[in-house]
């Protein structure tokens, strides 16, 4: 079958957000379709995505600078970009990470797979008290042997837990939140309040000067944020002692920031996140739709302590729909939203196939930093608050149409496949080997001036000039 072309994709993602066709023409695309085993076109989303951060960055300094930029980025390199916390090692080894044993797909009593996610502490005990079980996987399967697919997961859903029934694409698009996702645009810019114009004065980066708070976890969020950092943004990681994390993911997408601890449950701390806010330029939050809004920082709550800020929403499902409100991982809404039973029935497999990367993950967090970056180059020409609004599976529901491919026969590339890809650096876990931004910008080449630390080894400050 033909490969969706790449340069068409991005395309349609720049005249979507309103951007003017003359930038198309600075970019370079090499490689084509297979690079990832799968029947979906992950490398091409890969490219397009990262692509689009880069031409919007490229437009700041465009504005800044005055002058435009060449931007070359390879289909291959970027698809090991949306596999980075798989080639991550520290001082040579492959990090620790937790699995839980009981994470993965189950049939349960009507036939039907579902699959749990039970690598974080809380949503492990959680599943466990559901089901009335021990830590022992024959013992959840004795439990779902008695339930429907459908039933497990609206149960754990009340329950806060993270379950999905595995649908096909057919059944997502029949499903009440399958059909509010296809009326969704795959990303909102919209603007919420009034302000004057920032004029972004003369830099060396695109980012530079620019402060973004980044309140996210496990990988789309991060990922923007890492993007931002990349191109020159001072970005403060905003977690908290209780809140549960996954080792590799923050060394990986740490990239380039600073990392400070805020515990928002406390008065002290949301006094402390409001005192940052007024200095801030982009505040990005991937917490379900309502958990950040509850602590006193909704969109509106922080445009009047900061107009003309660019507030970034990330959320599983949407913003609309009975599951707006959802909590869910890439994995649970490639599972839901029909992408493993797609690519079982490519590959024949006997069971749901996953994607071979988190790619709705990584594609989600290079449009967030996209849209993050036009709205500030709305905000310096026209003024104003904006709100960015994507979802997981608003991208999902994007990569489907952007159309299939023959890469079933594809190789897995393992580590020693991509050293061409890969850089070392130093970091507060020991010395870093990460696969290296796939863009490459004539005249700013990405790069991240701070090592990658532990989640709160910075104060709740921004860095002096």
């Amino acid at each position: 079958m033909p490969s969706p072309d790449a340069k068409t994709v991005l395309a349609g993602l720049w005249r979507s957000a309103g951007h003017d066709d003359a930038a198309l023409r600075q970019l370079q695309f090499s490689g084509a379709e297979p690079v990832l085993p799968s029947s979906f076109a992950v490398g091409t989303a890969a490219q397009a995505t990262i692509g689009a951060a880069a031409l919007a960055a490229a437009e700041l300094w465009r504005l800044r600078s005055g002058r435009r930029q060449n931007i070359s980025i390879d289909m291959r390199h970027a698809a090991i970009e949306f596999r980075s916390e798989r080639y991550l090692r520290v001082d040579g080894k492959v990090p620790d990470e937790y699995h839980d044993d009981l994470a993965g797909l189950y049939r349960c009593g009507d036939g039907r797979w579902a699959r749990l996610h039970t690598n974080l502490p809380h949503h492990c005990n959680g599943l466990l008290k559901l089901l009335g079980v021990p830590h022992d996987r024959a013992a959840v399967q004795r439990a779902l042997d008695g339930m429907t697919a459908e039933a497990l997961e609206t149960a754990a859903a009340a329950a806060g837990l993270v379950v999905t029934a595995c649908r096909s694409f057919s059944e997502w698009d029949r499903h009440p939140q399958g059909q509010a996702v296809a009326k969704l645009p795959l990303f909102s810019i919209e603007k919420i309040g009034d302000a004057p114009p920032k004029k972004l004065a003369a830099a060396e980066r695109p980012l530079s000067g620019v402060k973004v708070l980044d309140l996210t976890r496990i990988i789309a969020g991060p990922v923007c944020g890492r993007t931002l950092a990349a191109h020159g943004a001072d970005v403060l990681l905003v977690t908290a002692k209780h809140l549960a994390s996954m080792l590799p993911l923050v060394m990986d997408t740490g990239r380039g920031k600073l990392s400070t601890s805020i515990d928002l449950r406390e008065t002290s701390g949301r006094e402390t996140l409001a005192s940052l806010v007024p200095d801030a330029d982009v505040f990005v939050q991937g917490y379900r739709p309502g958990a950040i809004a509850a602590h006193g920082f909704s969109p509106k709550d922080v445009a009047r302590l900061r107009p003309g800020i660019v507030y970034a929403s990330l959320c599983a499902y949407g913003h609309e729909g009975p599951w707006a409100n959802r909590r869910g991982f890439d994995s649970l809404v490639q599972t839901a939203s029909g992408f493993n039973i797609a690519e079982a029935e490519a590959f024949a497999a006997p069971k749901p196939k996953e994607l071979p990367a988190q790619e709705l993950d990584h594609a989600t967090g290079y449009l967030l930093a996209f849209a993050v970056m036009t709205a500030l180059k709305r905000q310096a020409e026209q003024g104003g608050s904006w709100h960015v609004r994507v979802s997981l599976a608003q991208t999902g529901y994007w990569l489907r149409q952007i159309g299939r491919i023959d890469g079933v026969n594809c190789p897995d590339p393992g580590f020693d496949d991509v050293r061409d890809c890969l850089e070392e650096t130093p970091s507060g876990f020991g010395r870093l080997t990460a696969v290296r931004h796939a863009a490459i910008l004539s005249e700013t080449p990405p790069h991240w001036v701070r090592p990658s630390v532990p989640l709160g080894t910075n104060p709740p400050e921004w860095p002096r000039d």
